[in-house]
């Protein structure tokens, strides 16, 4: 059986590639059940479409697999379209939230054969499994698929428990050095390393989300929260280091601390094996909010954290409570300031054009990142479905057509989608002033197409990780 699996680039002029952690864990899984398949890295290549074209045109495939966020379902569809041109008896198997998030539109409205819905490690391989056997792949848990003119969806997939015990990405399936150089790109500036020598690769600690914001959409949105061990996470920091020389870890997480005794136990575990990496962190805006807290702070500065990412999204409680944050501004103003203190940098993004966004709400949030010391990554509200604020869309009439909503979808950064009473143009230039006033008061000296798609997170804290 000929299986063809695709990395596909959603920001195809963006000098950045990020290395592609879900598909990591799938192709994985396809390798190690014993199936050979040959990756087509679009995403590191970039190829011109005659390229591509002759590449998923040289041998008969009996199965293709790719998989994306939501964003990219027009890719999809194009890519479904010609694969199904040069391979008509093909199955096409997608995954990742443009599958579980939109099954029906996806299934009913492109070449697509199944979707895998929601976890695709065991999913995957027992789908091969099937087809390979020629079995009936309504057996198969987990996914949704074409039968004649109708969709057939199979009983939910359960969860792997302990997600300790997944295997740990193979990188060797994938031309990783060309992502380890390209890593360089994602960084921040004031690192300790000086940027030619850094070496990263991502780390999956953990699967969801404790929270439940009403923007957001992840491929394990309907699951709880689960984490890997401490040591787990180590041994994989230890493996990498020894077969990649990395130096820096990416950990790739909706959400790594999720609270103040994970830190802790990560912390000590990581200066106890005297692991040689700098790390940056993810947390929520209000884990650590006393001074006694500073000390947790060292001790992960101590085991190589140089940075803490955590969303503000917006200043003002009306949003931040239509947002279901369940976050206080004071908060996030004081875990910053303990950041700080500590010598860290501080990372943020910002969500703009809740219904309730007005200019007056705009600059508010602008102000508390001046206040803060911190040049946010802004963007616009770009309701996703299965979000509560896709269905306040939907409900509302600003999304008509979920088709033609899903193909006009780009980046965050791109307003196209305006829930405001502000005009399009006030909107955007409220937010762009807001970006400008930051820059020129924390003397950044970015230009104004850097303001709001600039390629990595600036940090503000002169003295953070020197």
């Amino acid at each position: 059986m000929n299986i063809l699996v695709l990395n596909l680039s959603l920001r195809p002029k963006s000098p950045l590639m990020i290395f592609p952690v879900g598909l990591g864990y799938i192709v994985t899984a396809i390798k190690n059940a014993g199936f050979d398949f040959d990756l087509v890295d679009i995403d590191a290549y970039r190829y011109e479409d005659v390229e591509l074209d002759a590449l998923i045109s040289r041998k008969s495939y009996d199965v293709v697999c790719m998989g994306c966020i939501v964003t990219g379902y027009k890719m999809v569809k194009e890519l479904a379209a010609k694969l199904r041109g040069y391979h008509p008896n093909i199955k096409i198997i997608v995954g990742n939230t443009v599958a579980s998030s939109i099954t029906e539109t996806l299934l009913s409205k492109t070449e697509v054969d199944i979707a895998v819905i929601g976890e695709g490690d065991v999913t995957i391989v027992d789908l091969l499994t099937h087809i390979k056997n020629n079995g009936d792949l309504g057996e198969v848990p987990g996914i949704c698929l074409k039968q004649g003119s109708r969709l057939i969806t199979t009983p939910p997939r359960a969860l792997i428990a302990d997600i300790s015990e997944i295997p740990f990405i193979d990188f060797s399936i994938f031309d990783i050095e060309l992502y380890i150089n390209n890593s360089k790109l994602q960084l921040s500036e004031g690192l300790p390393i000086p940027r030619e020598k850094i070496r990263m690769l991502p780390i999956n600690t953990a699967r969801g989300c404790i929270a439940n914001c009403t923007f957001c959409y992840h491929a394990f949105k309907s699951y709880p929260y689960r984490y890997r061990s401490v040591a787990s996470i180590c041994e994989e920091i230890e493996q990498l280091v020894q077969q990649y020389n990395i130096n820096f870890v990416g950990f790739s997480d909706e959400l790594t601390l999720f609270n103040k005794k994970r830190a802790i136990e990560l912390a000590d575990t990581m200066i106890e094996k005297k692991l040689p990496v700098i790390w940056g962190v993810s947390c929520r805006g209000d884990l650590f909010d006393s001074e006694d807290d500073i000390a947790i702070i060292n001790r992960m500065k101590e085991a190589g954290c140089i940075s803490a990412s955590y969303s503000l999204e917006s200043a003002d409680e009306h949003i931040l409570k239509s947002m279901n944050k369940h976050m206080k501004v004071e908060q996030f103003e004081r875990q910053t300031e303990l950041f700080h203190k500590a010598g860290l940098a501080v990372y943020t993004s910002l969500v703009f054009g809740f219904p309730e966004e007005t200019p007056e709400t705009i600059k508010k949030t602008f102000d508390c990142c001046v206040k803060c010391q911190i040049y946010p990554s802004g963007g616009y509200l770009l309701p996703q479905p299965g979000s509560k604020m896709y269905d306040y869309a939907v409900e509302h009439g600003f999304i008509v057509d979920e088709e033609d909503y899903l193909l006009s979808l780009g980046d965050r950064q791109d307003l196209r989608l305006n829930m405001t009473t502000m005009q399009d143009d006030e909107l955007e230039r409220c937010v762009m002033e807001g970006l400008r006033e930051c820059n020129e008061r924390l003397n950044l000296g970015l230009k104004d197409e850097e303001l709001i798609k600039s390629t990595y997170y600036r940090s503000t804290n002169k003295d953070a990780v020197s």
